[in-house]
């Protein structure tokens, strides 16, 4: 008969929290704890700032034992400090935005098409690439500009 998955682990993957390397944590806490669970990224985060913080803790040693690097800790302890608990949930990688279609290439290029209708998207491609040096596809352009578009209306 096969196992049947653990719900707290299907909880945290679907909301992120579920720590990619729960075999990394030492600290004695995780070890012989039923409540300190070193599958949960955020307790396991919590726990790694309130003991530098409150135990006094030295820092490499500590994150030694949580499995962290040391600019991690220091970073998790920042957005701790600024966010209270929902610093310490997981975020998303990479950009958080459009980097190439800035406010003011979609202007300029939103100005041309309002003087020439007939413009279509690979025209106004090929005036971003010239105008601002930006690459971008026409599907990309296209979708950013309707975007614009709704937030007018």
């Amino acid at each position: 008969m096969p196992k049947r998955p653990d719900p707290k682990v299907e909880a945290l993957r679907r909301e992120g929290a579920l720590n990619p390397r729960p075999g990394a944590v030492k600290d004695e806490l995780f070890q012989h704890s039923e409540f300190f669970d070193p599958r949960d990224l955020v307790q396991v985060r919590y726990e790694l700032v309130r003991r530098v913080h409150s135990d006094a803790r030295p820092v490499a040693e500590t994150a030694k034992r949580f499995g962290v690097s040391r600019p991690t800790y220091y970073k998790l302890s920042a957005h701790f400090e600024r966010e209270g608990l929902t610093g310490l949930l997981p975020r998303k990688r990479g950009p958080k935005g459009g980097h190439k279609l800035r406010a003011e290439v979609i202007e300029a290029l939103q100005g041309a098409r309002a003087e020439d209708p007939s413009l279509d998207s690979a025209s106004l491609v090929a005036l971003a690439q010239q105008r601002f040096g930006v690459r971008v596809h026409p599907r990309t352009l296209e979708r950013a500009l309707k975007r614009q578009e709704k937030k007018r209306r």
